[in-house]
This record gives structure tokens, C-alpha cells and sequence, in this order.
């Protein structure tokens, strides 16, 4: 299972649009995919488009989108039939808060500058023996602890505090990077867990200072809305 969560600007990078220290950013604007890049994979088409999701009434495994809505929306059918979606913002240390809407077993993810994944996946029911690979895990690193999970169809929040890795004039990784806290629907599930590398499936492998917010959508149907990035207190 491969499996693809948020920050705060740190330099101030949204696109061509300045933000100042200290100020919320939204990546996603609510209204179209400007400031979005699809990962491009064979001549696999990206199925994201903006609008209103539920869970289709015919088949709970998928969303019905109508028009209207101000989600962030992977409108495909299965596995392999759309593309992880990046932000052409950056960010460093952050604090990201999201939510996030899952059908019946479906799977998503949120990378943290595109490199460090914070699973999003129907594990309704796993509340009490969650594993690596369940809504909430630091993929492929930790399971979360004592996870709220909901049923398919419902709204979850994230709240991410990150604080990116850092380098010196030389480019030599001098600490590394920390989920300094993860919250699902008000519960913590993770404290001060370091990176020592990024999880797999990221956009490129690579540590660095800033990266993107990137969504996996090559897994399944997901929608995403109020995605905010700010400061690290």
C-alpha cells in the first residue's frame, strides 16, 4: 500500500502571491486548481476538480460531486485512475489544519512538504488496535496513538504542528524533522516524533528546507476542505 497532511510558510512562497510572517495562507482557494499540479504518471489523467462531495447513494466506495462546493475533490473511481495533487506554494515549519472525507474504504494521504506522509484511510472500527498503515499513522514510521476515527461519508480535522529539517550554509542536514504534534478530531496521536528520513511515496525522496503540500490521489476517491497553513507558535 502505498499512501500519500500541512505546514507554515515559512519564507512566504504561495505561487506569486506574498504572504507576511505570521499570517494564515489558504493553498487552496476554494474555487478552482490555481496554485495546484497534478504528479504526472504514465498518461494516467488527474481526476481532481473543485465542488461537493458525499458518498454516492449507489455505491459507498465512491463520492458523488456535485457543482457548487468548495472541496477539493479526487473524483475517481479506483486505484490508479488519478494522480497525487502538489501546491506550488512552499512551506517549512507550520501548523496545518485540514479536513478530510474518506469513502468506504478508500485511501488517501497528506505529505507534509511532499516528502512525509500522514495516512488518510477508512479504518472506521480500528479505533482500539490501529496499525502503521491506518488513518492517522506517520506512514511506513508510527502508528497513531488512541485515535476518534469516523465513519465513511463523515468529516475528519487534522491539525499538524511541524517543524521541517534543518541545514547549514552548506547544505548539510543539522537536525532533523519533527511531527512536533499530530491532532485527529480533537485527539492527539502523535508528540514530538522525529524524521530521520521521508516516508515512501514522496514527491521526490529528498530533504530539504520548504516543500509543497501534496495530496496522494492515486489510491482512491478523497475530498479535502478548510485547508489552512500557519505560523509555528
Amino acid at each position: 500500500m502505498k499512501t500519500s497532511v500541512f505546514l507554515v510558510i515559512v519564507a512566504v512562497g504561495l505561487g506569486a502571491t506574498c504572504r507576511l510572517p505570521g499570517e494564515t495562507s489558504r493553498p487552496f482557494n476554494g474555487k478552482d486548481l490555481t496554485g495546484w499540479k497534478a504528479r504526472a504518471e504514465g498518461n494516467t489523467p488527474s481526476q481532481w476538480k473543485v465542488g461537493r462531495a458525499k458518498l454516492s447513494p449507489a455505491n459507498p466506495r465512491e463520492l458523488a460531486v456535485t457543482p457548487g462546493g468548495h472541496e477539493l475533490i479526487n473524483d475517481t473511481r479506483g486505484h490508479g485512475q488519478s494522480l497525487d495533487l502538489y501546491s506550488t506554494a512552499v512551506f517549512g515549519d507550520a501548523v496545518i489544519t485540514l479536513e478530510v472525507m474518506v469513502p468506504e474504504k478508500s485511501n488517501s494521504g497528506i505529505y507534509v512538504m511532499g516528502e512525509y506522509e500522514v495516512q488518510v484511510l477508512d479504518s472506521f472500527g480500528k479505533d482500539a488496535h490501529p496499525g502503521p498503515g491506518d488513518m492517522g499513522a506517520i506512514y511506513d514510521a508510527q502508528p497513531p496513538r488512541n485515535p476518534k476515527y469516523r465513519p465513511p461519508g463523515e468529516w475528519s480535522r487534522y491539525e499538524i504542528h511541524w517543524r521541517a529539517p534543518r541545514f547549514d550554509a552548506a547544505g548539510n542536514k543539522t537536525a532533523p524533522a519533527k511531527f512536533l504534534k499530530v491532532i485527529l478530531n480533537g485527539r492527539v496521536i502523535h508528540e514530538n516524533l522525529e524524521m530521520p528520513k521521508p516516508t515512501p511515496g514522496g514527491l521526490d525522496g529528498r530533504e530539504k528546507a520548504r516543500g509543497p503540500l501534496m495530496f496522494q490521489g492515486n489510491h482512491g476517491p478523497v475530498a479535502y476542505r478548510k485547508i489552512r497553513v500557519r505560523p509555528l507558535p
